[in-house]
């Protein structure tokens, strides 16, 4: 049987932290994906998300992810991309750290996003995922800059930027799910990335380079 990564290399893509293991996800890792959602990401009406997907029906949500997990790999350019990495935990799905770039030869630039299943939360994974993804953005991607961008009272993601040294970029007025946000932007750069005491483990960066053109 031909290996997946043979036609979408990101598919051999890994990283791994003292905890978590960071990889794109592939279908027949989606109904997990799917189950760890449904167990509740945020309070309810309190979403952190520019777009309250996590709030659909149950119905709805599962063809909802997996249209969007296609949709990402098969909008994959070397002009415009987006990885949504599955983060497992002892072998259990517990979440999605994504990170993307537009007119990355140029730009250098990367931004991030996440979400963990509230059972899985206030434990630190926030901020150990999203050291893996700047960590590998900026040692094997070589990006100089990792953008990112909360609701200005979701506190729990401005710690985690300010943890890793990320510095406040503006405020931007927006509309999530129909509703006016205030929108914190976050900035971070090699020189201002306070790194975690451990080293990040990864497999799979040179075919996923060169297919994302670099």
């Amino acid at each position: 049987m031909t290996e997946p990564a043979t036609f979408w290399p990101p598919f051999a893509l890994t990283l791994a932290t003292p905890r978590l293991t960071l990889r794109p996800i592939r279908d027949e890792e989606i109904p997990a994906a799917v189950q760890a959602a449904l167990s509740g990401v945020h309070e309810p009406g309190q979403s952190p998300f520019s777009r309250p997907w996590a709030e659909s029906p149950a119905e709805e949500l599962g063809p909802n992810m997996a249209h969007w997990y296609w949709r990402c790999r098969g909008g994959v350019t070397p002009e415009a991309w987006t990885l949504l990495l599955g983060i497992w935990h002892d072998g259990g799905f517990i979440g999605c750290q994504d990170i993307e770039a537009r007119d990355f030869a140029t730009l250098r630039t990367v931004s991030t996003g996440s979400w963990l299943r509230k059972s899985a939360q206030g434990r630190g994974f926030g901020k150990e995922m999203r050291a893996a993804v700047v960590s590998y953005a900026f040692d094997h991607l070589e990006a100089e800059v990792a953008e990112s961008e909360a609701a200005a009272w979701n506190e729990k993601s401005l710690g985690v930027s300010r943890a890793l040294g990320y510095e406040l970029n503006g405020v931007a007025r927006a509309s999530w799910g129909g509703k006016v946000q205030e929108v914190q932007k976050v900035r971070l750069t090699p020189a201002t990335f306070k790194r975690p005491d451990w080293s990040l483990k990864v497999e799979g960066h040179e075919a996923t380079a060169k297919f994302l053109g670099l």
